[in-house]
């Protein structure tokens, strides 16, 4: 995973979990020396993300742990599918379940939602996005789950293109003078939020190099896409669902951004069962 650090990660949740005393459950019920073996398995039909944070877990307390896992990242799966294997310490593995299954939860539940609107998409040629619409602190792993799901990242944050938004342009002035001032500052790629039609050639002669339209029904999709004419790519936002992205994806437009794939998804019904080895 880009940029992350999985080791902090996996430490802060933990030590969020097990405070200044421990799990004073596992301590008292279980012997120290007690092995359990473990099955992670789906619940219902899903697209696996997190495995690798999840062994992470159950590795930071118990290095020795033995872990087999049976499926891959990125893998759609039935239900009742076994994802992973583990033997180890039963006080570990305990201790490091619910750290495990939270993390493996949100972020299937993110892919499997994913997959579902790339799946209704399927054969228009408009690719998913996702937006910066995460979780703070979350957004590396949630954007890994979304590219699990099929889709495409779209800015990781405020650093990597300009997206000029309706209330950049009410404080420059206008579409055409924010989009001046962004190149004027040396930007490259230059994201324009357009919500009327008539606010597409100033925006193009300006210099922008991508058109979000926003909130726009599909016939007025249609012809803004017209418009454009493939001058830059096109990208459809605001309010998308899943019974609606079919009629935009087949407007015409480059890219379809859904903010609900990391703001809204449900999580995946993923369990962790022990049996005495």
């Amino acid at each position: 995973m880009m940029d992350f650090d999985i080791d902090a990660f996996v430490a802060a949740t933990l030590a969020e979990d097990l405070g200044a005393i421990g799990d004073i459950t596992s301590m008292a019920v279980i012997p120290e020396d007690a092995r359990f073996t473990g099955v992670m398995d789906s619940r219902d039909p899903i697209v696996v993300a997190g495995l690798g944070l999840a062994e992470a877990f159950f590795r930071a307390l118990d290095p020795a742990v033995t872990i087999e896992r049976l499926v891959e990242d990125g893998q759609q799966v039935a239900a009742g599918t076994e994802l992973l294997r583990l033997e180890g310490l039963a006080r570990a593995m305990l201790t490091a379940e619910r750290s495990a299954l939270n993390t493996m939860q949100h972020l299937s539940g993110i892919a499997t939602m994913t997959r579902s609107y790339v799946d209704m998409i399927r054969g228009t040629g408009a690719i998913l996005l996702d937006t910066r619409k995460t979780i703070p602190g979350l957004r590396v792993l949630e954007k890994y789950a979304t590219r699990m799901g099929g889709a495409q990242n779209h800015r990781m944050g405020l650093w990597d293109a300009a997206m000029i938004k309706d209330n950049h342009v009410a404080v420059a002035g206008g579409v055409a003078e924010a989009v001046r001032r962004a190149k004027a500052a040396g930007i490259e790629s230059i994201i324009v939020e357009v919500d009327r039609v008539d606010q597409i050639e100033p925006a193009l002669a300006a210099g922008a190099t991508h058109l979000l339209l926003d909130n726009m029904t599909p016939p007025i999709l249609r012809g803004a896409v017209t418009l454009v004419g493939g001058r830059v790519p096109t990208e459809a936002s605001g309010g998308v669902r899943l019974d609606t992205i079919r009629a935009i994806a087949e407007t015409g437009v480059t890219y379809i951004s859904v903010g609900r794939l990391t703001q809204s998804a449900p999580a995946a019904d993923i369990g962790l069962d022990f049996a005495t080895a």
